[in-house]
């Protein structure tokens, strides 16, 4: 019997580019890669040892990588204060992403930009497109917005605290985890916050309440619709917030962090 794997054109690898460019960036001190003029190439030099040892473990037949661009995003609209308490990147690792990239585009790899969109979106899109053109996808990321792509088909590579001991996330190993499905991860999301892009979520709600919620009533908006029922303390801050806001997610300022922290998969951006 013909494994699944057969069943595919064969693999795609995505690369989380500014997440694999900070990792390096921190993982090897500066001072100890610097060229003649005085520029630090300790990230350049990270990426693509990190890159290359995952392309020889995986072998994929296809590799794209994506980046952020300057300026603000859709996200920034919904929410003024969006990774507003972020500290800017050290000028040291912001001279490096050119090089990085004028690297990729030299080894004939592919790198991906959308104005107005975050790399999570390209990123998204990429994997959507290589699903649908019938190939396994991998995602390289330490972003944990990126397990609500994990299905059959996708699985994110998602580092450990030494880079080698990188984690295949599949759909039961998120489960495992998390106690929600992949696509259920955004609604998780959502109701904990995230501190690092300044996202608030519900007071005193953690992943373990969230799961507990989302398995109880669905998702989120099953949790909203029966705000004025749940027990417990942390309940009662998130029936006061549904009430305060005619109980919809569009008008609740913090489910605004369902979209933010859910990533777009839109043709569009792949123009």
């Amino acid at each position: 019997m013909e494994s699944e794997q057969s069943d595919a054109k064969g693999t795609l690898l995505v690369v989380d580019g500014h997440s694999l460019a900070f990792r390096a960036f921190y993982a090897l001190p500066a001072e100890n890669f610097t060229a003649a003029d005085g520029q630090a190439t300790n990230a350049v030099y990270g990426f693509f040892t990190m890159l290359a040892q995952v392309i020889s473990t995986e072998k994929p037949n296809l590799l794209g990588v994506a980046f952020d661009v300057k300026g603000g995003t859709f996200r920034n609209e919904m929410l003024k204060q969006y990774k507003g308490t972020r500290e800017a990147a050290p000028e040291e690792l912001i001279t490096q992403i050119p090089l990085i990239q004028e690297m990729l585009q030299a080894f004939g790899v592919t790198y991906v930009t959308k104005q107005g969109y975050e790399g999570d979106d390209v990123i998204a899109t990429l994997a959507t497109m290589g699903e649908n053109a019938d190939y396994k996808t991998l995602v390289l990321s330490g972003d944990r917005d990126a397990f609500q792509l994990i299905d059959d088909d996708t699985t994110v590579l998602y580092p450990g605290y030494h880079f080698k001991e990188l984690k295949h996330m599949t759909p039961e190993a998120v489960e495992e985890k998390y106690h929600v499905t992949p696509q259920q991860y955004p609604d998780l999301a959502a109701l904990r916050g995230e501190t690092a892009d300044n996202i608030p979520g519900v007071p005193g709600v953690g992943d373990g309440y969230a799961a507990k919620w989302i398995n109880e009533y669905g998702g989120l908006e099953g949790i909203i619709e029966n705000a004025d029922s749940i027990k417990g303390k942390r309940a009662k801050r998130f029936a006061r917030i549904s009430n305060r806001s005619n109980s919809t997610a569009e008008s609740m300022p913090w489910c605004a962090t369902w979209t933010l922290t859910s990533m777009c998969r839109t043709s569009h951006l792949a123009q």
